[in-house]
């Protein structure tokens, strides 16, 4: 049989012809204006009606985008290593640190506060031992006596006998500082030219951290240090992946997860007590991926009487780590399926897609994930190039925790304007912003990665209507129920409100009437700024 072959219209080959030769008229501009504004309305935040103060800082956030996107050295091109003091040098970074971005839906708990702080404050702390791998790498213990000796692992050593050894300890915190973190001065693509160097790298950093952390002192006082980093950041709201990790006590006594989960709840009240404008914190118990599926359903079992036990702290469950290195969701079936069949109820909050090998098993796991209706998708970085898996959760409301810079550090993709959520915020797909490990990529808070989405991924068309969406989306797509998701989006209005009255007037850096630096359609500049003492 032979093949149809299915050509083009020849209409289509004389349409620059005809076009040339008068024949067809060319299109109305007014009609293209049309076409503009209808797609830039399909956008994140493109339905949102900015108020004449916003259109005002609007304009400002345009002028200042034009001038980061004429810079040479454009940040969002760039690692986020080299990119950061340009960073901290915008104005735009210092406006989005300012504003309050509402909750913080996908960040880990062994990940989220200053790793700084662990050098310069824990690991000064009495009965501190440190060995060293035989990979270089350190661990760290707490102990009222020498401690046993740890595997693959040199003699312990207490910190304090050690400094006092040395003349300069400055050498010896910064080298315990380089364990701690991913963020390096030196060329990250040479340090870590692909994902098995990085990711190797990356699961160091949280075994060097682990010993600190799970010390029950310790435990209590990062936690609380965590919220002040993104509570400082205008985070108001958090949902935490857990590992509910055992933590000891000096005389070697430990304490399980109900007991972490306990501490998380009284820390956060505390926090609370002290900062009455935050909002609080919620938890997703995670485990790793890399365990067999009967051990996992003993995992699923304690998540649903955690749940049932706390059910104003846990919200959920999750399988972490290197997807590509993991079992897929398919494999855990059985193990996912036991609440439903149990006739209880356990939401899931998936890390899916998190890969850029396509057609691999786990590059199934958006599918399957939706299959188990979960309630988020962690990361979806292959969601682009699913079509159905992303229709799906978009009919069903499923928002994508995008991490931007997260994706890159791990080498997911390089310049993070070809980030594929780049096309989801063109179509504004459900999509929140966060920071997965900031103590590991050497960022803290929010702010950076919303810059990253917002310069990066919005280019000239993100705006603060969009700003504005995604820190809206924060609480929509939360684990909060519905009278709390309300009582948070009144709190966060109240701080938006305040934040745009306090930004708006302030004299821009272009005269009036030069609409370079604003858009042509800013009447508003016309309304509020006609005194020329203003202006």
């Amino acid at each position: 049989m032979v093949a149809v072959v299915q050509r083009p219209h020849v209409a289509v080959f004389c349409l620059p012809l005809l076009i040339a030769a008068g024949v067809m008229p060319m299109p109305d501009p007014k009609r293209r204006d049309a076409l503009i504004q209808l797609e830039a309305s399909q956008q994140t935040g493109g339905q949102i009606v900015l108020s004449d103060l916003e259109k005002l800082l609007d304009a400002r956030l345009y002028q200042m985008k034009q001038d980061e996107m004429a810079n040479a050295h454009f940040p969002p091109a760039m690692h986020f290593f080299k990119a950061k003091p340009l960073i901290e040098r915008s104005p735009i970074f210092s406006l989005l640190q300012k504003m309050p971005k509402g909750g913080a839906l996908h960040v880990h708990d062994l990940a989220m506060g200053d790793p700084e702080w662990l050098v310069k404050n824990v690991t000064y702390r009495s009965n501190c031992y440190m060995c060293v791998t035989d990979k270089q790498a350190v661990r760290f213990i707490f102990s009222s006596g020498q401690p046993a000796p740890a595997p693959n692992c040199s003699a312990w050593m207490l910190m304090e006998t050690l400094r006092n050894k040395l003349v300069n300890v400055t050498d010896l915190d910064n080298s315990i500082l380089a364990n701690m973190t991913l963020f390096t001065d030196d060329d990250p693509e040479a340090l870590y030219p692909h994902q098995a160097v990085v990711w190797e790298r990356f699961q160091m950093n949280f075994m060097a951290v682990m010993g600190l952390i799970t010390y029950a002192p310790v435990f209590r006082d990062y936690y609380y240090h965590g919220l002040s980093q993104f509570y400082k950041d205008n985070v108001m709201y958090l949902e935490i992946r857990a590992l509910l990790l055992q933590t000891y006590e000096l005389d070697g006594s430990t304490h399980d997860s109900v007991w972490a989960l306990q501490t998380y709840g009284d820390v956060t009240k505390r926090f609370i007590s002290d900062h009455p404008d935050f909002f609080g914190s919620r938890f997703i118990f995670i485990v790793h991926r890399t365990m067999d599926s009967a051990a996992l359903k003993g995992v699923v079992k304690k998540a649903i009487k955690l749940q049932k036990d706390f059910p104003d702290l846990m919200v959920g469950f999750d399988l972490v780590g290197r997807v590509d290195d993991g079992k897929p969701l398919w494999y855990f079936r059985d193990a996912l399926s036991l609440p439903s069949q149990m006739g209880v109820t356990l939401p899931y909050f998936f890390h899916a897609g998190e890969t850029n090998l396509e057609g691999t098993d786990v590059d199934q796991n958006l599918l399957d994930a939706i299959l188990f209706n979960t309630s988020r998708i962690g990361h979806g970085f292959a969601l682009t190039r699913h079509p159905l898996a992303r229709e799906l959760s978009r009919k069903r409301g499923v928002a994508v925790e995008v991490c931007p810079i997260s994706n890159q550090v791990l080498k997911l993709v390089d310049d993070l304007r070809n980030h594929p959520a780049a096309t989801l915020m063109s179509q504004n797909h459900p999509m929140v912003i966060s920071s997965d490990d900031p103590a590991m990529f050497g960022s803290s808070g929010l702010s950076y990665d919303f810059y990253e989405a917002f310069v990066g991924f919005g280019g000239n068309r993100s705006n603060l209507g969009t700003l504005k969406q995604l820190a809206i989306n924060s609480i929509l797509y939360s684990a909060l129920k519905p009278e709390l998701q309300n009582k948070a989006l009144d709190a966060w209005e109240r701080k938006w409100d305040t934040f745009v009255s306090e930004n708006a007037f302030q004299k821009p850096n272009c005269v009036y009437g030069n609409f370079i630096c604003a858009y042509p359609n800013m009447l508003p500049w016309k309304k509020l700024f006609n005194s020329a003492a203003v202006l």
